[in-house]
């Protein structure tokens, strides 16, 4: 079944009328009809199955038929911090991550950042990477949009993750020593309704400055196993970790 976003002030009583570009892909995307039925998910993070009852141009009214209980979220916060990728990369992991769960997207300006970020273009950019985590979450039924930061430098996230419970960087020379068990031992500390910060490199990956910058600030060096992992690819694999560890006890 269909989900959309609404924003509190769009419901009244047991009526609620979806807006904007929502109304676009419900008649003409999806060709739904008078008496078809969707999900609603408000700012609450509230989801409510919903019978349409008008389509216009500028609207689509439906009627609440109940509110339903749904448990989807990850049950601890978890933040992606990850280095300015190319091309499309980024908005992967944004998509892909909202699928698994990130509450949040934090993209960083790294030293070895290829991609160069542009302030003239920024707000549009980021505009675009809301869109795709909108879409990814309506997708999957997601109860909540994850947010995304304007892009930080090191010592801003460093500075911004003061009072986040958990801190990690992905290290690819803790995979080529060996240490694997370190995101085991953090992952099974995280309580539910604590949060987590993980780091993560552009395609060069973090300069030894940088790293050591942020080992002493607070933030735990940590391997993703044996093999050496794609910029784009660690984060998914984190997020994928994270719901093992927490969601299949």
């Amino acid at each position: 079944m269909q989900q959309y976003f609404i924003s509190n002030e769009q419901i009244y009583g047991d009526r609620l009328d979806i807006r904007g570009d929502d109304v676009h892909h419900i008649a003409r995307v999806m060709r739904m009809n008078t008496g078809d039925r969707l999900l609603c998910c408000n700012e609450d993070g509230q989801t409510a199955l919903c019978k349409i009852e008008e389509i216009s141009n500028d609207f689509v009214r439906c009627r609440i038929i109940e509110w339903i209980q749904v448990d989807v979220e990850l049950p601890a916060h978890v933040y992606i911090a990850n280095g300015l990728l190319k091309g499309d990369k980024f908005e992967l992991v944004i998509q892909k991550g909202t699928e698994l769960g990130a509450f949040s997207f934090i993209p960083l300006k790294a030293a070895r950042s290829v991609v160069k970020w542009d302030e003239k273009k920024g707000d549009k950019k980021i505009e675009r990477w809301q869109k795709i985590a909108k879409e990814a979450a309506e997708q999957s039924h997601r109860t909540r949009i994850p947010s995304i930061f304007s892009p930080l430098s090191i010592e801003q996230l460093i500075e911004w993750s003061r009072d986040v419970d958990y801190k990690i960087i992905a290290y690819e020379e803790e995979a080529k020593r060996g240490e694997r068990k370190q995101l085991k031992n953090i992952l099974r500390q995280l309580q539910r309704g604590q949060s987590i910060v993980a780091v993560f490199g552009p395609e060069g990956g973090f300069s030894e400055q940088e790293v050591a910058m942020l080992k002493e600030n607070g933030f735990i060096s940590c391997s993703l196993g044996p093999r050496i992992l794609r910029a784009e690819t660690a984060p998914l694999y984190f997020l994928s970790a994270v719901s093992y560890e927490l969601e299949f006890k």
